[in-house]
């Protein structure tokens, strides 16, 4: 039996047998007896977790085999390089902790019980923190820097956006002196927002967990961030710790500073936000990211709060710390507030600060840090009990893979962008044609588009002018209709030309009553509840309409016999919810009152009746489409109100009262603008009146909805309820019709325009990033024999990985510009299309000028890039042939002084 016990009291040294060492301490129970067997490191592998056996190690034997220590100093626990690869990827797509995934490496070791592992959880937790470290410094370049790790700079570990301008890498070198209308194209647009989801508790401090990043990739440098204090007044946007339970949280969420057109969390443009923190926490996250961008003439700012934020920016700014200042003399800014957030603002914002009306932004949204926390939200459950120097660097982690992931995306996502640019392009190109043709058939109308094209031209160039987007008439409301009838009879019957038939009762007066009625019938189904009030209601409303009919037979002699002869008015679409009439039912409310609307498709009416209704049916759909829009405002306001801040089910009950109480006056509004619209169909066809239902169409429950509501759809696809954007009509329907026209075509002008400008914005983006991937695969070809070593191997090893790099960059470089082939051929037969555009009325011929200049010096880029990167290639295989036949004479001069025998398998001498 091998000797393999000992004893730690006994003073023999000696290894004993079980047999020897247990007769030998029959009687000294009480002694430790220990084995020598050495089992106790702990390899910790991608399939299970291991006890092995090991002779004493040192950690560089570890790492030659590909296992990395927990420690450097007699290291017992490993994990290898493969399971820390395979975590690191699996918590980037699953998010899924380091203490599920040990457990789980646990369970299939062992999953009973009976024999358990050692505990490494602790240690697992910190070598992925190392390792997650290492990673991002040698994906950087830092191994290759003669300076270091220490020498590493503030967001010098961030991945950059290759699509955004960076001067020195993807820009031509002539870029600034680019002709002002063309210098748009290398404007640089930033996303701000704050994240409340992504809390720390209070746990742990920067002292006891500093983290190992400091400052260098995402997150703020901690220190000088926090000394930072506010002075300025605060917003809900960022300020909303003060009406959430904070209590026991160190940071109540992120600030968070995007590439606005493509989702990359910018360098230094993150960092955590407490309770009472101000404007200055986002102004200082804001510039930190600036910093990497001072160079740059024109910045777009998107920010929820930008209508306010924006007043005092620059005041703000002197606050913050010298090294922060940025310079806005000479340069481009603008404010822009993203557009999803957009429709909660109000009318004025909504024009000023819109995507959509500004010029030179193409299609970008804004909306790029949602999309971001959509992603990172899922770590939230884990970085909130972390201490916060680990939160940091994890989250600083988790921001570079979903960065690069990006850049290794943009092949397709480029593509399909330029693909949807082009064919909306042209689709919106050809509706705006279409209409300009229509609206130019008459002189009014040439006339008009000129007119108009000047407006839009006015306000683009200065918003303080007249909206275009805006109705310039006033709404004609139901009381102000009845005024105007009540003057015409007047003027009637002082010119001898009134058609009355009663001494009191009007023809305007009686079709107006008719209405009233309506309205009374609808009131009886729908808000009535108790029995006896009802019935008298019912008898009141009864004699109204016997006294009413009674004046109706002189004005509508046809009326008494269709009422004789059972005449059921025709069913029309109605999904008000509001109860339908019963026509075979003696109530009072379902009495049919057979207006002119009802019968003048089946017997004969005066047409000054038909003309009467007309006005008056336009006006009360009018005042129906602003009462639904009142009621959706009101219930909105109810039910966020209830979410928020009533609890209890008292409280509750009444609160859904009231809100019911809301929906039936939205459902009798509904049921009486769609009694209208039917009406104004009936007449229209009668009067011969088209176009009044441009602004006035068919009311559905579906456009029922707040304006930051798009139904279940997306926000790139989907469009506000027209409720929303109808802004009523005037009693002169020439005027109306003008009016309608005027803002659809100022509408679908921007929308043109700005779909054109996506496209040059994208041709430019993949022009950039061809430049910038060219760029870093020679910058990582320096970068391999930058740093001095003694050790041979230890340089081969930095050569190779360069080249690696190097190689990753020019393979994405090919790939890209071989998808995007096909994206530049769609843009080449829109450019030989434009000639059949669409005119000079929306478009001026400088406008037209610029498109084709961007897209043929953008084409012509892309192929440039092309023959540029092909010579490279051909330089980089020259210089690998020279270094390989210095390498050569060098081995040729070390054989005949050291001798053949000294050399080893690498072709170098020995130490």
């Amino acid at each position: 039996m091998a000797a393999s016990f000992r004893c730690n009291d006994c003073l023999s040294v000696n290894l004993s047998c079980q047999e020897c060492i247990v007769r030998r301490h029959a009687e000294t129970p009480f002694h430790r007896i220990k084995s020598a067997r050495n089992d106790d490191f702990v390899v910790i592998d991608a399939h299970r977790i291991h006890e092995v056996e090991t002779a004493a190690s040192h950690y560089k034997q570890l790492l030659r085999a590909r296992w990395f220590p927990a420690t450097s100093t007699d290291p017992r626990t490993a994990a290898t390089f493969s399971v820390l690869k395979f975590f690191h990827l699996l918590s980037f797509e699953s998010k899924v902790s380091a203490y599920e995934f040990y457990h789980t490496l646990a369970r299939v070791t062992d999953n009973t019980g009976i024999q358990p592992i050692r505990d490494r959880y602790s240690t697992f937790l910190k070598m992925v923190v190392m390792w997650r470290n290492i990673k991002m410094l040698i994906r950087a370049g830092r191994g290759n820097d003669p300076g270091g790790v220490e020498a590493t700079q503030q967001g010098q570990l961030a991945v950059l956006c290759p699509a955004c301008p960076h001067p020195g890498k993807n820009l031509p070198d002539n870029w600034d002196n680019e002709p002002v209308a063309m210098r748009w194209l290398y404007s640089f647009f930033l996303a701000i927002d704050a994240n409340f989801r992504l809390k720390r508790r209070l746990v742990s401090t920067d002292a006891k967990d500093p983290g190992l990043t400091r400052g260098w990739a995402y997150f703020v440098e901690e220190c000088g961030y926090k000394h930072q204090r506010s002075v300025c007044v605060s917003h809900d946007a960022v300020n909303l710790a003060d009406t959430k339970s904070s209590k026991g949280l160190a940071a109540t969420g992120v600030g968070a500073v995007d590439c606005a057109r493509h989702e990359f969390k910018l360098p230094n443009g993150v960092g955590d936000l407490q309770k009472k923190e101000k404007y200055l926490n986002m102004d200082y996250l804001i510039f930190s990211s600036l910093t990497h961008f001072s160079t740059l003439s024109a910045v777009n700012f998107s920010y929820d709060v930008a209508c306010q934020w924006h007043k005092k920016l620059w005041t703000h700014v002197s606050s913050l710390p010298e090294h922060l200042h940025f310079s806005h003399v000479n340069k481009i800014i603008r404010f822009f507030v993203p557009k999803f957030h957009l429709a909660a603002h109000i009318p004025a914002c909504q024009t000023a600060f819109s995507f959509n009306w500004t010029p030179h932004v193409g299609r970008t949204d804004g909306e790029a840090p949602e999309r971001g926390w959509a992603n990172i939200n899922r770590v939230a459950s884990s970085t909130k009990e972390m201490g916060p120097g680990s939160r940091r660097d994890t989250l600083d982690d988790h921001f570079g893979d979903w960065n690069w992931k990006k850049v290794t995306a943009f092949g397709r996502i480029l593509f399909h962008r330029i693909t949807e640019a082009v064919e909306a392009e042209r689709e919106h190109r050809t509706a705006l044609k279409e209409l300009q043709e229509s609206v130019a058939s008459s002189e009014l109308g040439r006339t008009s588009l000129a007119i108009w094209e000047k407006e839009i031209t006015t306000w683009e160039n200065d918003h303080t002018q007249q909206n275009p987007f805006e109705s310039q008439c006033n709404e004609m409301t139901q009381a102000a209709v009845r005024l105007e009838l009540a003057r015409q009879d007047t003027k009637d019957i002082e010119d001898g030309l009134s058609v009355s038939l009663h001494v009191e009762v009007t023809p305007s007066i009686l079709i107006s009553t008719g209405i009233d009625l309506e309205h009374v019938h609808l009131g009886q189904h729908s808000t009535d509840n108790q029995r006896t009030k009802i019935l008298t209601r019912r008898n009141a409303l009864q004699r109204r309409i016997d006294m009413w009919i009674d004046v109706q037979a002189l004005y509508m002699p046809t009326t008494p016999y269709l009422r004789l002869t059972g005449f059921v008015t025709p069913s029309r679409d109605d999904d008000s919810g509001c109860p339908k009439s019963n026509p075979t039912s003696e109530n009072a409310e379902d009495f049919p009152l057979l207006l002119p609307s009802e019968v003048c498709e089946h017997s004969t009416c005066d047409p000054k009746l038909l003309d009467i209704e007309w006005s008056l049916r336009h006006a009360q759909a009018n005042d129906a489409l602003d009462e639904c829009r009142s009621n959706i405002r009101l219930r909105h306001q109810l039910i966020q109100f209830k979410g928020q801040h009533i609890r209890g089910q008292g409280a509750t009950t009444r609160a859904r009262q009231t809100i019911q109480t809301v929906e039936n006056h939205l459902i009798l509004s509904h049921a009486k603008y769609t009694r209208a619209y039917w009406a104004l169909t009936a007449l229209s066809h009668q009067l011969s009146r088209p176009g009044w239902d441009i602004n006035l169409q068919l009311l559905k429950k579906a456009h029922l909805r707040p304006m930051g509501d798009f139904g279940g759809q997306s926000q790139g696809t989907a469009i506000m309820s027209w409720i929303w954007r109808n802004r009523g009509i005037t009693t002169s329907d020439n005027e109306s019709l003008q009016e309608s026209l005027r803002i659809e075509w100022c509408k679908a002008c921007a929308r043109h325009h700005r779909w054109a400008e996506e496209i040059q914005l994208l041709l430019e983006e993949m022009r950039r990033v061809l430049a910038y991937l060219a760029w870093h695969a020679v910058w990582w070809e320096t970068q391999g024999p930058l740093r001095a070593v003694d050790r041979p191997e230890d340089a081969e090893g930095l050569l190779a990985y360069a080249k690696r790099q190097a190689a990753i960059r020019r393979g994405l470089h090919a790939k890209f510009a071989e998808k995007w082939k096909n994206g530049t051929t769609l843009v080449e037969r829109l450019l030989n299309s434009t000639s059949s555009g669409v005119g000079s009325d929306c478009s001026s011929e400088s406008r037209e000028g610029d498109l084709k200049r961007a897209l043929e010096t953008a084409l012509g880029s892309l192929c440039a890039l092309r023959s540029i990167y092909d010579h490279r290639v051909t330089r980089w295989e020259h210089e690998m042939r020279r270094i390989n036949d210095k390498q050569d004479r060098v081995e040729m001069l070390l054989r005949q002084t050291l001798g053949v025998g000294l050399q080893n398998g690498n072709g170098l001498p020995d130490a």
